[in-house]
């Protein structure tokens, strides 16, 4: 009888459960850290690296190729995860928040890493820094979204992929400021380090616990074929292509066109916006329409944004640009990982990740297209034109797909 308080104490739950809000704004600030930072932050430094010569525009290039090599190769070993575990027994299967605690680290000490005037080093940090950026992509999803299902909160869910927003936006307007007071790059790289250290002492306290079990999502389901999975993953990757030219490039793109505006440096942060704005309301969306549908808009529209660049290069064309690319940007990830969690409710994790590798192909093909455009193009801005406009083409067929896909397996 005297052990009956400590047999209560150490058996019952804690008193105090994760409510909903925290667990997902734990997935936002490790989102920000990771996709935000951790592979973004290159865009707003890189006109700041190009000013200080360290690098010039195809160097530029390989590094983000280095960068999106990285985030593939990251994606694939998710995917490949619950085969390893079939193959070999003895392994212990990957907690989803050890690697996302570990993934955290890592993103702190690579994005300080590149202040290290070094570059023979910078592809490997930048190729590092997309592995690190998958994984806890990937395990950052999977977990938040099993535990939003678990608590009864899946609407929250948009509320996640509000954190590459975040970083962008945050990461955008420091670089902004930065650029004003005449700071080097690598100063830029050490503050993005110390913001990255800020935003991942507030996710870690939430960070723990396994992916619980949960019932399939509300809404229509049932065992997807094979050719569905495949034109799925497929209508995916195209998405990754189809952004990845603006979201390396966009400052570039914009100082040569409006050499001399004020308002260059504001591109990227609303670009920023629009990625948290456009998550956020995904939460006012019903959980019974068809994530297809909401796809093939998604892609109509960031086509436009990326159009904006080539037939309305002024201020107003890329500040619209720059929001018709940012608003669906999470979306269409969201959308998508929702759409896997309907095919695979019991198996989401490996379709996230092979998901994930797909979209990185597309990523990793997109700025080699740029440097070999470049080189044989007549002007900068020829070469920039003509790799937006495959870019939106490719979005739109992507459109075409996901059409393809309503037609062919209609929810019942």
């Amino acid at each position: 009888m005297p052990r009956a308080p400590f047999e209560r104490h150490r058996h019952n739950p804690p008193m105090h459960s994760p409510k909903p809000l925290a667990i997902a704004l734990a997935g936002m600030l490790s989102l920000a850290v990771a996709m935000g930072i951790g592979r973004f932050a290159f865009t707003p430094l890189l006109p700041m690296m190009l000013h200080d010569g360290v690098i010039n525009l195809p160097t530029a290039s390989w590094l983000a190729t280095a960068n999106y090599l990285g985030y593939w190769l990251g994606a694939m070993a998710c995917a490949l995860q619950p085969w390893v575990w079939s193959r070999w027994p003895g392994l212990r299967p990957v907690v989803h928040t050890s690697a996302v605690r570990m993934g955290l680290v890592a993103t702190v000490l690579l994005t300080c890493g590149m202040a290290w005037h070094w570059p023979v080093v910078w592809p490997l940090w930048r190729f590092l820094a997309g592995v690190i950026s998958a994984v806890v992509f990937v395990y950052t999803s999977g977990w938040c979204l099993a535990r939003l299902a678990a608590l009864g909160a899946p609407r929250l869910s948009g509320i996640i992929f509000v954190g590459p927003g975040l970083g962008i936006t945050v990461s955008g307007l420091a670089a902004t400021a930065m650029v004003a007071s005449g700071v080097t790059a690598a100063t830029g790289w050490l503050a993005f380090g110390a913001l990255a250290v800020v935003l991942t002492a507030l996710a870690w306290p939430q960070l723990h616990g396994k992916v619980p079990a949960t019932p399939p999502p509300a809404g229509p389901s049932g065992a997807a074929s094979h050719g569905e999975v495949a034109v799925l993953a497929l209508a995916y990757g195209l998405a990754g292509f189809g952004y990845i030219i603006t979201a390396t490039f966009l400052p570039v793109i914009a100082r040569q066109a409006l050499p001399g505006s004020v308002w260059l440096d504001l591109f990227w942060p609303l670009l920023g916006l629009g990625v948290a704005a456009g998550a956020l309301l995904t939460i006012r969306l019903p959980v019974h329409w068809d994530r297809r549908h909401l796809l093939m808009g998604c892609y109509a529209m960031q086509a436009c944004g990326v159009l904006m660049g080539v037939y309305l290069p002024s201020l107003l064309g890329f500040a619209l640009g720059s929001l018709l690319i940012g608003l669906p940007f999470t979306a269409i990830t969201l959308f998508a990982m929702q759409e896997v969690r309907r095919l695979r409710p019991h198996g989401a994790s490996a379709l996230i990740g092979l998901l994930t590798a797909v979209y990185g192909v597309g990523q990793i093909a997109g700025p080699p297209l740029v440097a070999w455009l470049l080189h044989h193009s007549a002007s900068p801005a020829q070469g920039f034109a003509v790799s937006l406009q495959i870019a939106a083409g490719t979005l739109l067929i992507g459109v075409a797909l996901y059409g393809w896909l309503v037609r062919r397996y209609p929810l019942h």
